[in-house]
């Protein structure tokens, strides 16, 4: 944590109490766009929950720009913190993604840790949807500089597909900083004087005390498909994810967002009534009400289920997310073929 004035005493004033939270407070975060829903909610809704929760207040989030992939740009990220500096407030954590939700981009972690280290800010990164990218030798650069945060979020519940809900949080603190956080030494439950290390005890260290046991869920999954078979999971996604990308370009009416780096195929569905009039003014807001009508009909039909969302100034596109390892390139084919049959008559 950066160097402060000594904190006044606030006598039990609540007006002055919420005006020190607001000085001392200032979390610098990725704005993540393509977590967003508009230009007012830029940043992932978790990380505005967090500090809501936490008394902090959302007004303590700060954003920082992200370049048109919709990875966090480092130059910007410093230029926050001297701003926040500059207007008395204490910047103390960076939020940085990897895997976004709509595009999967993955922040620069290397030039981000630089500025958290020329700071002495806490370096958190959120993996939960590409932390699982690890397991693979071939794609794990894209998680380059990972190992320099102070805490990471993974849920294997997601690409690595372990049952509902399989999520962990990685600290590279070795002091026992969440029983110190958040143990109360309930001697009632939490025993001191057991035969076995009570340090494998987690209940005192977590936010909760009643769950379920998450991690037995990973360990069973990684048991019985050993390190190899989730490598093979994740290489198999971003294989597949290719193939459909190389599908789409081949036929008529399929527009890219971008080339993916991840496992996230964003793309627009251009129907035979819109497709040679990119000119027209009207064009953009026709195109966005395209997905919004597929997305009724396949459901209806009960076909597929495939989500799609605007994403700043881009209209509504779909995003089809390739993850599931029981999907086949056959899958990919009837996916593209049922697009095109629902939607030739728009």
């Amino acid at each position: 944590m950066a160097d402060s004035e000594p904190l006044l005493s606030l006598d039990g004033d609540p007006v002055a109490a919420e005006a020190l939270l607001r000085d001392v407070f200032g979390i610098v975060v990725d704005e993540v766009i393509r977590k967003g829903t508009s230009a007012s909610e830029k940043c992932h809704y978790s990380i505005k929950k967090g500090a809501a929760f936490l008394g902090l207040g959302t007004d303590s989030v700060r954003v920082v720009k992200a370049d048109e992939r919709g990875k966090m740009i480092p130059e910007d990220l410093e230029r926050q913190i001297s701003l926040a500096k500059a207007e008395g407030a204490v910047p103390f954590l960076v939020t940085a993604t990897s895997g976004t939700t709509v595009l999967g981009a993955f922040d620069p972690l290397e030039a981000i840790a630089d500025v958290c280290q020329r700071h002495g800010l806490w370096l958190h990164v959120d993996a939960a949807w590409g932390g699982s990218v690890l397991l693979s030798q071939t794609h794990r650069h894209l998680l380059a500089g990972i190992q320099r945060a102070d805490s990471v979020a993974w849920n294997p519940h997601k690409l690595l597909t372990a049952g509902l809900q399989c999520s962990a949080l990685l600290l590279r603190d070795t002091s026992n900083l969440l029983k110190r956080c958040h143990g109360s030494q309930a001697s009632y439950l939490f025993q001191q004087d057991k035969f076995y290390d009570v340090a494998l005890d987690t209940g005192d260290k977590v936010v909760q005390c009643g769950r379920r046991v998450d991690c037995l869920k990973l360990w069973l999954m990684w048991k019985a498909q050993g390190g190899q078979g989730l490598e093979q999971r994740v290489d198999q996604a971003f294989a597949l994810a290719r193939y459909l990308v190389e599908e789409l370009k081949k036929r008529e009416g399929f527009e890219l967002v971008m080339e993916p780096e991840f496992v996230n195929v964003c793309f627009w569905f251009v129907p035979p009534s819109l497709r040679g009039k990119q000119g027209s003014p009207d064009y953009a807001e026709r195109l966005a009400k395209v997905a919004p009508v597929l997305k009724e009909r396949m459901v209806k039909e009960g076909s597929m289920m495939v989500g799609y969302q605007p994403h700043g100034t881009r209209g509504n596109f779909f995003r089809m997310v390739v993850a599931n390892p029981a999907l086949t390139q056959a899958d990919m084919d009837f996916f593209l073929n049922e697009l095109e049959r629902l939607g030739q008559d728009l």
